[in-house]
């Protein structure tokens, strides 16, 4: 597994690299994790490369196209020679609580940029996206109306996406419980009537093949009550 995370940090030089690599060179585990990290680094030079646009040398993306170009970069790391079959990307940002705005504003905004990340990570991808799936998901729901401050705060209930050439979409698998104040969640949250993990579950399984004890028992712990989604990933 390897990873990157953007920073502002300085660059580090061939000769400490060098001084590394010796001050590592009897010991396996750390020589090979120097090695990979190395490798890591210059797969995300190229694709930096291929992403900025001409003349924008250290000038860091608004904050609207950050996630195309991190879709871009994941992209090229996944096509290249030795890339990553998984990859994580993080958006921030999604904390409307106030002035959240309606087909225009703040969350408005949130969403094109994500729907230009996923069009881009599909174009970048080319022959690799009919293979693909992508699962959109957030770590928090949203209430089901307005607060005093014209935004939504902290929910229970939400949505999540997959998205993907291996995907068997068009569809929306949900036991929708209303908006009535009576089928709410404490009179405030959309009502959650399915556990993420088993969407997850039902991805791994169907799409990378990982079986339902270690899903059970390494990836989600204690989740047994979370049986996998079936019918997601295309056969």
């Amino acid at each position: 597994m390897i990873s990157k995370s953007p920073q502002a940090t300085p660059d580090i030089d061939e000769d400490l690299l060098m001084r590394l690599a010796d001050l590592y060179s009897s010991d396996d585990w750390f020589s090979a994790r120097l090695s990979e990290a190395v490798q890591t680094e210059r797969m995300v030079d190229d694709a930096g490369a291929e992403t900025a646009p001409a003349g924008a040398a250290g000038v860091m993306p608004t904050p609207p196209d950050r996630i195309s170009a991190v879709a871009h970069m994941a992209a090229s790391l996944m096509r290249s020679d030795g890339g990553p079959e998984v990859a994580v990307i993080e958006a921030s940002g999604w904390d409307t609580h106030a002035n959240q705005g309606g087909a225009k504003g703040a969350l408005a905004q949130r969403l094109a940029a994500l729907d230009k990340a996923l069009r881009t990570l599909a174009e970048e991808l080319g022959v690799l996206w009919p293979q693909t799936a992508v699962l959109v998901v957030t770590e928090f729901g949203r209430t089901a109306a307005v607060n005093g401050t014209r935004g939504t705060d902290h929910g229970t209930g939400g949505c999540a996406f997959l998205v993907g050439g291996a995907v068997r979409g068009g569809r929306v698998i949900a036991d929708w419980p209303g908006l009535s104040r009576g089928a709410l969640l404490d009179n405030r949250d959309l009502k959650p009537t399915l556990d993420l993990r088993s969407v997850f579950k039902g991805v791994l399984d169907e799409h990378l093949h990982v079986d339902a004890n270690t899903l059970a028992k390494r990836v989600f712990p204690d989740s047994s009550g979370a049986r996998p989604l079936q019918g997601l990933v295309r056969a």
